[in-house]
C-alpha cells in the first residue's frame, strides 16, 4: 500500500506540473501530457530509490532525459500519429524525429528533469518516508 501511494503520489505531482507548465506557456494542453508527465515523475523518483540517490546529478539527468524523451516519442506516435489528435508537430523545428521529438525540447526536457528529481526525492522523503536523498552533481 506504500508503494500505491507513493507511485500514485509522484504521478499526480508530475502530471499536474507538467500540465500546468504546458497550459503557462503554450495556453493548453492534453490530458495525455498529464499521463506522460506523471509517468516521467514517477521514473525520476524510481530511479533514484533505485540508485539509494549515489550516482551524480549530471547521470540521472542523463538517465531520466532518455525516459522523457522516449515517452515523448512514444506518445506523440500514439496521439499524433495514430489517434490524429495533433497535440504538438515539431516538424518545423531543426533535428526533429518524425515532428514527435525534436533538439531544443531534449535540452529543455533534460532543464525539467533536474527540477523533477529534486522534486521526487524529497516527495518520496518527506510524504512517504523513504531516504533522505543526497543528490551531489560530480
Amino acid at each position: 500500500m506504500k508503494r500505491l501511494k507513493e507511485y500514485t503520489g509522484l504521478w499526480a505531482l508530475g502530471g499536474m506540473l507538467y500540465y500546468g507548465i504546458e497550459v503557462i506557456f503554450r495556453g493548453f494542453s492534453h490530458w495525455s501530457m498529464f499521463v506522460l508527465g506523471g509517468i516521467c515523475m514517477m521514473f525520476c523518483g524510481q530511479q533514484g530509490v533505485w540508485t539509494k540517490w549515489e550516482d551524480p546529478l549530471w547521470m540521472q539527468v542523463v538517465r531520466c532525459s532518455i525516459f522523457v524523451t522516449a515517452g515523448e516519442f512514444i506518445t506523440g506516435i500514439i496521439v499524433n500519429k495514430w489517434l490524429k489528435l495533433n497535440v504538438w508537430d515539431y516538424s518545423d523545428q531543426p533535428f526533429h524525429l518524425l515532428g514527435q521529438i525534436c533538439f531544443a525540447f531534449i535540452i529543455l526536457f533534460s532543464g525539467l528533469c533536474v527540477i523533477a528529481i529534486y522534486l521526487s526525492a524529497y516527495f518520496l522523503h518527506f510524504i512517504c518516508g523513504e531516504k533522505k536523498p543526497h543528490i551531489h552533481v560530480l
